[in-house]
C-alpha cells in the first residue's frame, strides 16, 4: 500500500495496469459464466439419468441399487442447488456504506483525489473485488467438481443395475 501513500507512478505503467487488472476481472467474470453453463449441462444430465432409471422402472424395483441411485441423486441435486444458490458478487468500486456516510466519505475519498490517486485507489478496489469473488468461483468450481464425481459414479450405478435387471436373467435363459 506504499503506492497509496505516494501515487507518483508513472503514467503509462498506472494505465498498463489498469488494462492489466481490468483482464484478469473480465476473464474471471467467464469463468463464472463458464461455470454456470456447466452447472445447467450437470442438471440436464441428472435429469436424463433420472428419466432413464425411471422410465426403465429401476426405482420402482426395490434393491440395493435402487436405494444407492435414490441417494446419489440426493447427494448430486444437493451439490448442484448448492452451486447455484444465490450469491452475492462484489462490484468495484464497493459503496456498501450507508447512506449517511456517503456524504461524508464518498466525495473524500475519491472526488477530492487527483486521476492518479484515483486510480490507485480503484486497483486497490479491484483487487479486493477479485478476491471476494474468486473466493465464490472456487466454492461453485469445487461443488461443480465434486457433482461431475457423483454424476459419474450414478451413471455406473444406473448401469450396473441395468445390467443387473434387465440383461443377466436373460443370458441366464440361453
Amino acid at each position: 500500500m506504499e503506492s497509496m501513500d505516494n501515487p507518483n507512478i508513472p503514467e503509462k505503467t498506472l494505465k498498463l495496469v489498469v488494462q492489466d487488472v481490468l483482464r484478469v476481472l473480465e476473464k474471471q467474470k467467464e469463468e463464472r459464466q463458464m461455470l454456470i453453463s456447466q452447472v445447467n449441462i450437470l442438471f440436464f444430465v441428472n435429469t436424463a439419468l433420472l428419466s432413464f432409471v425411471t422410465i426403465s422402472k429401476l426405482l420402482t424395483t426395490f434393491s440395493t441399487f435402487s436405494i444407492v441411485e435414490l441417494l446419489l441423486f440426493l447427494i448430486n441435486f444437493t451439490l448442484l442447488i448448492r452451486a447455484v444458490l444465490p450469491r452475492t458478487w462484489t462490484i468495484s468500486p464497493n459503496l456498501n456504506i450507508s447512506t449517511d456516510k456517503i456524504k461524508s466519505t464518498f466525495p473524500e475519498n475519491y472526488w477530492h483525489d487527483s486521476p492518479q490517486e484515483y486510480q490507485v485507489k480503484m486497483i486497490a478496489n479491484w483487487k479486493e473485488t477479485y478476491n471476494i469473488n474468486q473466493e465464490i468461483v472456487n466454492d461453485i468450481s469445487q461443488a461443480l467438481k465434486y457433482a461431475n464425481f457423483v454424476t459419474s459414479g450414478l451413471a455406473m450405478v444406473a448401469l450396473l443395475h441395468q445390467v443387473k435387471v434387465y440383461f443377466i436373467p436373460y443370458l441366464q435363459k440361453l
